[in-house]
């Protein structure tokens, strides 16, 4: 039997108004998407900003959940339950995006595609969902039933494969000294 590994989907809203102009298009409460190896959310990766002041120099980002940029948001922790060879295909995928990260472009265009109905695919560029969706298809995992072009943050809450662990605010969950208690979702 093939030992099974976790890995996360974390949905937030930090309320810019990039975020609020995305949410008014998707109609999600809920509009940056990123993949984590750790229910700490320790280790979490997605397409976003590079420099938390400016919305424009985006790509590839490690992003730090108890950073300021996080500070006010909230959020949905998804726990995905994967077979190793699907848990290392992942980390794999991510590994070489980190090493090869200046490669790698925020998909502005391949957004503006997706509100406009037209798939547009380019090299080496993701939006936040379609990075998530794509890591998890190409290893073997379907988060959603359409092309990963296509995905949004929402697209990603309605899988069978996602369980929700907790929704909330940000802060409390990634900093639990700071409150007596975590409000943790479980099955």
């Amino acid at each position: 039997m093939s030992k099974e590994y976790e890995v996360y989907v974390l949905l937030t809203d930090t309320g810019t108004l990039l975020t609020k102009t995305i949410k008014w298009f998707t109609k999600d409460p809920l509009n940056h998407a990123s993949i984590a190896f750790d229910r700490e959310l320790t280790e979490v990766y997605s397409f976003g900003r590079k420099n938390p002041q400016n919305p424009f120099f985006a790509g590839f980002v490690k992003e730090d959940m108890s950073g300021e940029f996080f500070r006010h948001a909230t959020c949905a922790v998804y726990c995905c339950k994967v077979t190793s060879k699907e848990y290392y295909n992942i980390r794999n995928q991510i590994l070489h995006m980190e090493l090869n990260h200046e490669q790698y472009k925020y998909n502005l265009i391949g957004m503006f595609g997706l509100l406009l109905n037209i798939q547009i695919k380019r090299d080496h560029a993701y939006f936040c969902s379609q990075f998530v969706a794509s890591v998890f298809e190409t290893s073997g995992v379907q988060l959603v039933n359409k092309s990963c072009l296509f995905a949004t943050p929402g697209d990603l809450i309605n899988d069978t494969h996602l369980q929700l662990i907790y929704a909330g605010k940000l802060r409390p969950y990634v900093l639990p000294t700071k409150l007596p208690f975590k409000r943790i979702i479980t099955a």
